[in-house]
């Protein structure tokens, strides 16, 4: 069954938004009675039923609220965007179908690329979530410096960042039930102050494998890597 998306539901708002309706009426030409499936984003699933099948504004009562409990573990990954923007939006959409938490839009010394449309990325994680069936919607940020993500808590922090000396894998360091915040550097990778200052504040340089990874693989990568360890 299709999941639609209001997030102002417990503030009493009991309609879809234009495209949602229209998606509903329109295209799935649902009917009032019909039962349609909700999630606010923030925990919680809804049964209702349509009273009001308005394309424009379809409105519905609830039949049944569900809450959906959070994962042990929470996952950030803090990634540089791509001067290329289809792979950020893809790693954007699949982060958010494996699961994931907070995406950090990271401004770095080497980035080609310093905004970002807020809007769109917001959809395509929306629309990310309602795909996969999930109850929360992750949080993502406005771009911020680098150094402002320093100070961010975190039970376990990773760079992935790999030179001669770095032979620690994030599949061996990370352990499960834990926090975990990811940094990944642009397509001019990290520059050395950056680990340096990465390194003062906790964060442990990791290596992903043994192969050289787009920026975009390589967040994907990190998720997966801790959504695994918590199987």
């Amino acid at each position: 069954m299709n999941l639609f998306y209001q997030p102002d539901i417990g503030q009493g708002i009991l309609h879809l938004d234009p495209d949602e309706s229209r998606h509903a009426v329109k295209v799935l030409r649902m009917q009032t009675g019909d039962t349609i499936e909700l999630t606010d984003g923030h925990g919680f699933l809804y049964h209702a039923l349509i009273s009001k099948a308005d394309p424009k504004k379809c409105e519905f009562t609830i039949a049944e609220k569900r809450e959906i409990p959070s994962r042990d573990f929470t996952i950030a990954i803090a990634i540089a965007p791509t001067k290329n923007m289809d792979r950020t939006e893809w790693f954007v959409e699949k982060a958010v179908e494996i699961g994931i938490d907070k995406i950090h839009l990271l401004l770095c010394k080497n980035s080609e690329r310093k905004s970002v449309n807020q809007e769109r990325l917001h959809k395509i994680a929306v629309s990310a979530m309602k795909q996969s069936g999930q109850a929360r919607l992750p949080h993502i940020t406005e771009m911020i410096p680098f150094k402002e993500v320093m100070s961010h808590e975190a039970a376990q922090k990773f760079i992935c960042y790999v030179d001669i000396n770095n032979p620690d894998q994030l599949k061996a360091l990370a352990k499960s039930k834990q926090s975990y915040l990811v940094l990944i550097g642009p397509e001019g990778d990290f520059n050395k102050d950056e680990i340096h200052m990465a390194n003062e504040h906790g964060f442990k340089k990791v290596s992903l494998g043994p192969n050289r990874l787009r920026t975009e693989t390589a967040a994907l990568t990190a998720c997966q890597i801790l959504n695994f360890v918590n199987l």
